[in-house]
């Protein structure tokens, strides 16, 4: 057991790109609105922040100076929080993402292990909400490690399916990654594992070095089947992600009114379950993110 007393990570997801505020009115747009978003995350004990940008219309954004604004913004408010960002993309190059990581030296980047079907799917309108394939090939996986190791950003490695983290193995034999890991199981999204708990279970088994080993492990449960996948993870000593990228609603079925909301929630659960919820301090130590001067606008 850690020093920290089974400490657990909480990160949030604060805005993401496909909902938008028809959907749910905490949704952030302006960097204004980040960094009040990003406060009331870490305000309940957020100690990571994973940032897709977006134009103050709502729309994603892909720039460098939207990246950037936001940063500052939330640093602004906050002070010191992991600042995560989004590479994944579909139709946007490998150089438009790596524009932005060269020009604002996030501390994390995640970054999607394999190729797959991605999708969502609606029952009562027996079809596909949306659906797409999203291409990432070893060489695509590759050309971003090299670059993010050359920059000093920690990948996170975001795992649809159990083969996606088995997909760790040739790359760390190749000496592209350097412990601790933070490995992300995703669970929800069509196309992917199905998201029960049994499945939270077989996915951690597949970590190098096990569960248990000198890797972090994060669950990230996408939509209502959230809550449960996000219980199993923290019985099982694996970190947590929320936030209204992931799911809009708490358990009860309320809509969130702010990303502290479902932080606050996780971490009532963290809680309940003995587990110390980390500082800002302690994550970076656990995850192999020391704390570093950014790049200047």
């Amino acid at each position: 057991m850690s020093r920290f007393e089974d400490p657990v990570v909480i990160s949030c997801s604060i805005s993401g790109v496909i909902a938008n505020r028809d959907q749910c009115p905490a949704i952030p747009y302006t960097p204004e609105e980040y960094a009040a978003e990003a406060r009331r995350a870490v305000d309940e004990g957020a100690s990571q922040i994973h940032i897709h940008a977006r134009k103050p219309d709502g729309t994603p954004s892909y720039e460098v100076e939207d990246f950037r604004a936001i940063t500052e913004a939330i640093l602004a408010e906050v002070g010191d929080v992991i600042v995560n960002y989004s590479t994944g993309a579909i139709g946007i190059s490998i150089e438009k993402r790596l524009e932005y990581l060269r020009a604002c030296r996030p501390d994390v980047a995640a970054l999607n292990m394999s190729s797959m079907n991605y999708a969502k799917y609606s029952r009562r309108r027996k079809d596909f909400v949306f659906k797409a394939v999203f291409e990432n090939s070893f060489d695509t996986i590759i050309e971003f490690l090299t670059a993010m190791k050359e920059l000093g950003i920690k990948p996170e490695h975001e795992c649809f399916d159990s083969g996606h983290v088995a997909n760790l193995d040739p790359l760390i034999d190749m000496g592209l990654l350097e412990p601790p890991l933070q490995i992300s199981l995703v669970m929800g999204v069509t196309g992917g594992i199905r998201p029960t708990p049994r499945n939270v279970t077989l996915m951690s088994d597949q970590i190098p070095g096990g569960p248990e080993g000198p890797n972090q492990w994060q669950v990230i449960g996408i939509s209502r089947d959230q809550w449960k996948l996000l219980a199993s993870s923290l019985v099982l000593g694996g970190n947590v992600r929320a936030g209204v990228e992931d799911n809009l609603y708490l358990p009860n079925g309320e809509m969130a009114r702010s990303n502290g909301d479902l932080i606050g929630k996780a971490r009532q659960m963290a809680e309940d379950v003995g587990r110390k919820v980390a500082s800002v301090a302690e994550a970076r130590e656990l995850l192999g993110v020391p704390k570093r001067e950014r790049a200047a606008a």
